[in-house]
This record gives structure tokens, sequence and C-alpha cells, in this order.
């Protein structure tokens, strides 16, 4: 028989994060740092919104684009928030900010096209723009620059194949994130070499110790800037698969039309339950997510210092939930790392090279779980590098 799979879809590389979740639900007493998702349970008068939702039979199909209230209440949060303006007729609610990624990379994609990723970064990055055809393009991100893109990596990494740049920040695995003189650095850039910008915000509202800046928000870049954000961290709703994208209009159209064919709409009680996140002016919703930012910020320093005491060089991350503390100490890859960490005292995290070749000496692990699962933890990896060290 004939083989059906694709060529894309053969060489694509199975993730690196899943297979750490397979081994640890199967292990007695495991502690997981891998997952890369909020432990608070979405927020009652959120849950209530999408129950209401239901018992008044609102379970049809919504339009393409998503719920008119929905769109119109994400225009004025960008604009509020993020001094971000796209008007709701260019917003597309997607089903996480999973399709918003496949989506833009599938609409900008022609065979051949280089596409710009930093690494290390998400996963789902380079895999989305090989099945669309284009050629994945790594620009090294180090931790003496704090992960952030310089103008000179960029430049080195520009070919005229190069049509476009995915900018994550802040960043997944890293906790990078970049200022708005840094954005401004590099924005001169992406001019220059007219490169469309796909900015990757979910993190956005969990940022430490200054407000998130988008790069749409510099002059000039909103014309050539595609926002990706959604509800999965900052309200903690990730089985909720709800997400939106704002581009530039040529862009939106073609965005608006492979959404169409490919996924009609985002589940109708999961837009709802969005509407009641983002109403009432966003005052005492934005409490909740405060609230959450500043127990992850409690976290985010306990297990950095951790890290650093115990002599794994750790980056402070200013964003996102997660630490990238390196092995190379040890003499050991982060994979391997994991891998002997796991079988010793049952702690799972990710090998930094899941996220990029720049990830080789560095793991990364999520501290969105309790302080008691912290506690824990920490006190089996410390008796595990003590091991190591001999």
């Amino acid at each position: 028989m004939r083989n059906f799979v694709n060529r894309r879809s053969q060489e694509l590389k199975p993730s690196g994060i899943r297979k750490f979740f397979d081994i640890v639900s199967e292990m007695k007493d495991a502690i997981s740092l891998g997952v890369g998702e909020p432990d608070f349970i979405t927020p009652w008068h959120i849950r209530n919104a999408a129950i209401k939702s239901i018992q008044r039979g609102y379970t049809q199909y919504t339009g393409n684009r998503g719920l008119p209230a929905l769109r119109e209440l994400i225009a004025r949060y960008m604009s509020e928030r993020f001094s971000v303006e796209y008007p709701a007729e260019n917003i597309i609610v997607t089903v996480g900010a999973s399709e918003g990624i496949d989506l833009v990379m599938r609409a900008v994609c022609d065979a051949g096209d280089e596409i710009l990723v930093p690494d290390p970064s998400y996963v789902s990055y380079a895999p989305c723009v090989l099945l669309a055809g284009g050629v994945p393009v790594r620009v090294p991100c180090s931790q003496e620059n704090a992960f952030i893109l310089t103008p000179e990596a960029l430049e080195k990494a520009i070919t005229p194949r190069t049509k476009a740049i995915i900018l994550p920040y802040p960043n997944n695995p890293t906790g990078g994130i970049m200022t708005k003189e840094q954005l401004e650095a590099v924005a001169p850039v992406f001019e220059k070499h007219d490169l469309l910008v796909v900015s990757d915000e979910i993190y956005a509202e969990l940022t430490y110790g200054g407000k998130h800046v988008s790069v749409a928000s510099l002059a000039g870049m909103r014309e050539r800037t595609v926002v990706i954000n959604g509800f999965s961290k900052a309200f903690a709703m990730t089985g909720w698969r709800i997400g939106f994208v704002c581009a530039p209009p040529e862009l939106d159209k073609a965005l608006f039309k492979i959404h169409q064919y490919a996924i009609m709409c985002a589940p109708s009680a999961s837009q709802y339950a969005a509407v009641e996140a983002l109403k009432d002016g966003f005052g005492d919703n934005f409490a909740v997510v405060e609230s959450m930012r500043e127990e992850y910020d409690r976290r985010r320093r306990f297990i950095t210092n951790f890290f650093n005491e115990t002599g794994l060089a750790c980056f402070e991350p200013r964003g996102a939930f997660y630490v990238y503390p390196s092995t190379a100490s040890l003499g050991m890859t982060g994979e391997e790392f994991a891998n002997g960490l796991l079988r010793a005292e049952k702690v799972a995290v990710v090998p930094g090279d899941a996220f990029g070749e720049a990830g080789k000496y560095h793991v990364r692990c999520s501290y969105a779980t309790s302080m008691a699962n912290l506690d824990t933890a920490t006190s089996r990896i410390a008796e595990y590098v003590k091991k190591c060290k001999g």
C-alpha cells in the first residue's frame, strides 16, 4: 500500500513536550513542572456566563468572525490596555491563539518563503511554517542578551526570501520580554526589509515589573503587524479554546477566508464566556487577573532564587510563567538532565532543545503550580543536583 502521508507531515518531529507529559501521567507521585497552563480555575462569573448561554439555548454557530459584542470588546481591550488600534471588523475570534498562528502562516507563506523564528521559542511556530510550505529560519537569542531579538542577529538571518518574523514576547520558554526601547531598536530592521511581524502576545497580561508593550503600538508598525492573543493564560481559560487575531485589512481578508473554510467559528459558549471576561470596563475582572499575576510573581521569585542558589544559572523571567535554568554547570544537556531527574526523583521538566537548538543546555520549568508542589519539586531537584555533582 502506498504511503498517503505527505512529505511535510512525515518530516515533522513529535512534540518534545508531550512525551514527558505522557510518562508523568502514568508515574505515581510524580510532580510535573512541564505544563504550560494556569493552575487556577476559570473565575466563576466567566463560567457562569457560559452556563447561562447554554441554558438560554445560545448553542448555534455564531458569525464566522465571532460575536459582534466580543469583537467590539476585544478592540476596546487592545486600545485601552496596549494602545493598539484595530477595528472590530479586522478582528477574528479563533479557536485559541494556536489557530491564529496556523491561520497566519497559511495566509502568508508561499513555497520557499522564509519566516524568522526566534530560538528558543514556542514549539508550534516552526512546524506551522513548514506545514504552510514555508521555511523556518531560526534566529539565536542568548541569555547574555536577556533572550531578546537584536538588530545584529536579525540582519544576519535575513535573506531576499525572508517574508515575515514571529515576535513571541513575553517568551515561552524563557520568560524574556522586549521593552519599548528594545522594540524600537528592531522596528527599523522590519521596515528596512519590508517584513510582516507576527506578534504572539498570549502572555501580555503576565508581565512583571512593568506593563507589556505591543510592537503594533509603535509608530508605523500597526500596518505591518498581526497581533495574536487570547484568553487562555490571563483568565485561566486554556480548555475553552478562545483567542483572537488582529490584522491589517488586506491580510485580514485572507485570514478570514481560511478561517471560514477550516473552522466556521469558535465555540459559542466560549465566546459568551469571553464577553463576560472583558465587559464592565475591565475593572473587577482584571482584579482577578491581577491576583493571579501576583501569585505567579511570588512563585517566580522563589524558583528563580532556588535555581541560582543551587548552581544552575537561571535568567530572571519578566513575563509568562516559566524559568529556563542552564544545566551546563553539570556537564549535562537539558535532555540528559530531564530524563535523569524524572527517573531519579519523579519530577518532570522539559528539555530546552524542544524549543530550539539554543536550548540544548537548558530545561524549562513551569511555575504555574502550587507552592506546595514547588516546595516538594525543588527539594527533589536539589537532591538530584547533589547526586550529579558527586
